[in-house]
């Protein structure tokens, strides 16, 4: 059993694998994109395989592929299905935007993945266009209908933004009537590089409720899972579900059993840290395993309490955020 200094059991871990997207999704980074990194200062897939090993002997059963978009990675399923593989892993997923992911589903079905988070913000085809500044729209929903089509679980993230797609909030509840798909909503967070301002959390996770209880009344409250990071809920005679995600608001801290590696290799304790070991440079300086396993372990014995700490702890300037592309999703 794998425990940070506050007890709290690790066992979930969330890789990306680039910083690279084929959207350009205005809350998480400028329209022409972002300084992407190069080759040379990305893990190697035989350097994140490895580390995934180290990570689930000592307790993680847990990952969770994320970016930037997985998919942009060539010969991602490689890496993928030497993942899947590993002796001790219980559960393969992935998040991805959904618009090369159509042709892999088959695939990822026969890995053994069986959740998977997709990335989508609004319904219509017009505000698509207008938040990814990409015409898209189309093969993410193929993707969605390829998924449920191939019985994977379908989560669907949806990141609430003032003045832009709140008015998406009801359609996207709508959806659940019909389709299993549990639908997300995410309260926004800073992690735009830079790429607007911020609006704060206008949009928290009580306003989003109250948004859907009043046209939905009858709406329930069900269990949460284990290291839920959703307040979920179900509208009688609805084929899926909905969860509140407090992303900024962060209530879900006391119970937070998720690390985070970037592409670069850097390991964050949180997601509002700005990372804590460089477990890349550890690797090409030639560590051994047991050498970094010991960091790791020194790594985790040093959680702050919460994602307000971690956030007053940063190294670099506080009030600058990365994007949600160069850390992971």
């Amino acid at each position: 059993m794998l425990l940070d200094n506050h007890g709290r059991r690790i066992t979930y871990l969330r890789l990306a694998v680039t910083d690279k997207c084929n959207l350009r999704c205005f809350y998480c980074m400028p329209e022409e994109g972002l300084n992407w990194l190069s080759r040379a200062e990305l893990m190697t897939y035989e350097e994140m395989l490895r580390v995934c090993e180290l990570l689930v002997k000592m307790g993680i059963d847990k990952i969770r592929i994320t970016g930037g978009e997985p998919f942009v990675r060539k010969d991602i399923m490689q890496l993928l299905t030497a993942i899947s593989k590993l002796d001790g892993l219980k559960e393969l997923s992935l998040t991805t935007n959904g618009v090369l992911t159509a042709p892999h589903v088959s695939e990822l079905k026969a890995i053994g993945v069986r959740s998977v988070n997709l990335s989508l913000d609004t319904l219509d085809a017009g505000r698509f266009f207008a938040i990814t500044r990409r015409d898209e729209f189309a093969n993410v929903m193929d993707t969605m209908h390829e998924l449920l089509k191939h019985d994977i679980e379908v989560k669907i993230n949806t990141v609430v933004m003032a003045g832009k797609n709140t008015q998406d909030i009801i359609p996207l509840v709508e959806l659940t009537k019909a389709l299993p798909v549990s639908v997300r909503f995410i309260e926004e967070m800073p992690f735009n590089g830079d790429g607007h301002s911020y609006s704060g959390a206008l949009w928290d996770y009580v306003r989003i409720f109250d948004e859907i209880r009043n046209v939905y009344p009858d709406i329930q409250k069900i269990p949460d899972p284990l290291y839920s990071t959703a307040y979920n809920y179900q509208i009688p005679g609805h084929s899926g579900s909905i969860g509140i995600i407090a992303a900024y608001s962060r209530t879900f801290c006391g119970t937070c059993n998720r690390i985070r590696i970037t592409p670069q290799g850097t390991l964050k304790n949180c997601l509002y840290d700005d990372g804590v070991l460089n477990i890349k440079d550890l690797m090409r300086d030639g560590k051994s395993n047991t050498s970094i396993v010991d960091s790791l372990r020194v790594a985790f014995n040093s959680r702050e309490k919460d994602g307000w700490a971690a956030e007053r702890k940063r190294k670099e300037n506080p009030n600058f955020h990365e994007s949600m592309a160069t850390i992971g999703g």
